[in-house]
């Protein structure tokens, strides 16, 4: 701990004087985040570092297994959040973000140690979709690393569904502002996975091609324009 508040003083002394312009900015201008990202808590995985972001420019909610409960009546950290990011930032992405060697992921797949621990048990509730996914549709001979991973992976794609059941989030996707995107870090190669919303797989994010997008913003109205038309 002594070096962890040693490395405020530092902060103090050396990093905010070169930023104090910036930091004066954003106080008085506010902020104004690029993303969204929800990821999770595990401390070897930084959004700010991965996304090479500054102060200002990324909105960040992290817990247990990058989780975003579907919307409910009952009010939650992570829905205030989304509901935030959306109508009051203005937040054009959100990225659910998982990672390789998951902890959540391990306890989801083999819950025996969470008798003491009924809050994370609960929490977990979340994924599992995933956990039904990779026990009923993958094969049953993986090994318990591989399973973990695929679970690491289907439950990203399974909280970006839930991430669609939040009004504020249906709305702006249905006006074509947002775009949801599913990425995945794997912690030992340095490299980032992107859910490709088209293909449903996940892809090597690289510099010679498109980021692969899990929902790209467009307009995505149910109804014909004929029939908005005739409400009008």
């Amino acid at each position: 701990m002594n070096d962890l508040i040693g490395r405020v003083i530092s902060f103090e002394k050396q990093v905010f004087p070169n930023h104090s312009a910036l930091f004066a900015q954003l106080v008085s201008d506010g902020q104004s985040p690029k993303a969204l990202m929800i990821s999770c808590a595990d401390s070897r995985v930084v959004p700010e570092q991965i996304l090479q972001a500054g102060p200002g420019e990324l909105f960040v909610c992290r817990n247990a297994g990058n989780i975003v409960p579907p919307f409910s009546n009952h009010n939650g950290g992570v829905s205030s959040t989304v509901e935030y990011a959306v109508m009051a930032l203005g937040v054009r992405d959100i990225i659910v973000c998982g990672h390789a060697d998951c902890g959540a992921m391990k306890a989801l797949m083999n819950p025996a140690g969470l008798e003491r621990m009924p809050n994370v048990a609960a929490w977990l509730r979340h994924s599992d979709a995933a956990c039904s996914v990779v026990n009923d549709c993958y094969p049953s001979d993986m090994e318990d690393a591989e399973r973990v991973r695929a679970a690491a992976l289907e439950n990203v794609v399974a909280q970006i569904a839930h991430l669609r059941t939040h009004p504020s989030v249906a709305s702006a996707i249905a006006r074509g502002e947002l775009a949801l995107h599913g990425w995945f870090v794997d912690i030992r190669e340095g490299v980032i996975l992107a859910l490709d919303g088209e293909t449903g797989r996940f892809a090597t994010i690289a510099d010679d091609r498109p980021i692969p997008v899990a929902l790209v913003a467009a307009q995505r109205l149910a109804a014909s324009s004929h029939a908005l038309e005739a409400a009008e």
